[in-house]
């Protein structure tokens, strides 16, 4: 019984030290010497810029002078608003919104949307600013330049948050009102990652007119901050890992571990004391 006591006092403390999570897989953004900065010791913004996809749906609004009736020209859905400075309206982003779906700007499957009064548009790789300065050009043709005024919108920064099952406050889809947004920021309205999420493993799918890319971040790295991938984009998709520590049972908290740990030892010990006296 003695040399079964010896190996618990031997076991335990790799048992604690293998299995607790420390603060180095928990603080978010620790100093490392791959972080950039520019002469004057500021982090250079390497914000990417957003291109519209197929299946986006766009918010248009066309404002005019008080006498320009907008409506009669650009949408027949509008006409009863003739007097509003809107004149087409729509959503974008969210895909939990009806109005916005039923009312937008469509991106169809060639990559174009279709303004009624001025026709297709090729929308598919341009940037929110490219597009509206061709739309600009389409509403000129028909108002006093200067006389007009195209607001082109996605409708803010729509993501969404997938984990493990205890992360069911954070999971889900996202609207943020924002023209940009960091992971950080995504994290922090979502309420925060809790122990078992390994911070070191956030995968986050982004939608570009070529494809899906899948990228990794290490958000216990200060140098994420360099990273394309720290700021959000519309339609990203960011998953949480959970730690194997974690889906063993142990690792999110020490007194977890030191309660596993000890369940564990006494449990086999006991059956080995059945089994030797049958």
């Amino acid at each position: 019984m003695k040399n079964y006591k010896y190996l618990f006092l031997l076991l335990f403390p790799y048992l604690i030290t293998t299995s607790c999570i420390t603060t180095k897989d928990v603080r978010y953004m620790q100093p490392n010497e791959s972080l950039v900065i520019n002469e004057e010791g500021l982090i250079p913004y390497n914000i990417p810029i957003y291109r519209i996809t197929k299946n986006d749906i766009l918010n248009l609004n066309i404002v005019t002078t008080p006498k320009g009736d907008a409506a009669q020209f650009y949408s027949a859905l509008n006409a009863s608003n003739a007097g509003a400075s809107p004149a087409i309206s729509g959503g974008a982003g969210g895909g939990g919104n009806i109005g916005f779906y039923f009312g937008g700007l469509k991106v169809d499957s060639k990559g174009d949307i279709n303004i009624f009064g001025i026709g297709y548009i090729k929308a598919e790789g341009k940037t929110i600013e490219e597009l509206s300065g061709e739309i600009q050009e389409k509403v000129n043709e028909n108002f006093q330049e200067g006389k007009s005024e195209v607001r082109l919108n996605i409708n803010g920064i729509t993501f969404y948050v997938l984990g493990d099952i205890e992360t069911t406050g954070i999971t889900g889809e996202k609207v943020v009102h924002k023209n940009t947004l960091t992971i950080t920021e995504a994290i922090s309205i979502s309420g925060g990652l809790n122990r078992t999420i390994d911070r070191k493993n956030i995968v986050i799918h982004r939608k570009l007119p070529e494809g899906i890319k899948v990228a990794r971040i290490d958000l216990t790295r200060e140098d994420v901050m360099n990273s394309p991938y720290y700021y959000v984009q519309n339609g990203d998709e960011i998953y949480l890992n959970t730690r194997a520590k974690s889906l063993n049972g142990l690792g999110k908290d020490p007194i977890q571990t030191l309660t596993t740990g000890v369940s564990v030892i006494t449990t086999a010990l006991s059956i080995y004391l059945l089994l030797k006296n049958l």
